[in-house]
C-alpha cells in the first residue's frame, strides 16, 4: 500500500492534500507529511456518466459507473478518493475505509473487503 503524501504547515499546523508548498491559511511553508492510510467514509455517490480526461482513464472494456467518496483522515482532511467495493448498496457512511495513493486519483477500500 501506498500512503498518500500532504503538506503540513510549521506556522500554524494546517495539513492539505494534495501537497502544497504553501500554506492555503497562512501563507507559509509547509514541509511533507505521510497521511494516514486509515480513515472514516465521510460521503459517497456512484459516478454514472464517464469524467473528462485526464485524470480519469477509461477501461478497455468501457466505461462502468463506479463509487466516490470523501474519507476523513485523522489529519482532520477529507481527501476524495474512487471506493473499490464489491457491493455498492453495503457502501455506509461512517465506515473505516483504507486509502492509498494511485497513478490518478486515491482509491480507498472498506476495511474488511481488503
Amino acid at each position: 500500500m501506498v500512503a498518500l503524501v500532504g503538506a503540513r504547515c510549521a506556522g500554524c499546523a494546517v495539513t492539505v492534500y494534495p501537497a502544497d508548498g504553501a500554506c492555503p491559511r497562512c501563507g507559509r511553508g509547509t514541509s511533507p507529511v505521510t497521511l494516514s492510510t486509515v480513515g472514516t467514509l465521510w460521503t459517497w455517490t456512484v459516478q454514472r456518466y464517464a469524467p473528462k480526461s485526464p485524470p480519469y482513464v477509461p477501461p478497455p472494456e468501457g466505461f462502468r459507473p463506479f463509487a466516490v467518496g470523501y474519507v476523513e483522515l485523522p489529519e482532520r482532511i477529507r481527501v476524495a478518493a474512487v471506493l473499490d467495493a464489491a457491493d455498492l448498496p453495503a457502501i455506509r457512511i461512517g465506515a473505516p475505509v483504507r486509502i492509498e495513493a494511485t497513478g490518478g486519483v486515491p482509491r480507498a477500500t472498506p476495511i474488511g473487503e481488503a
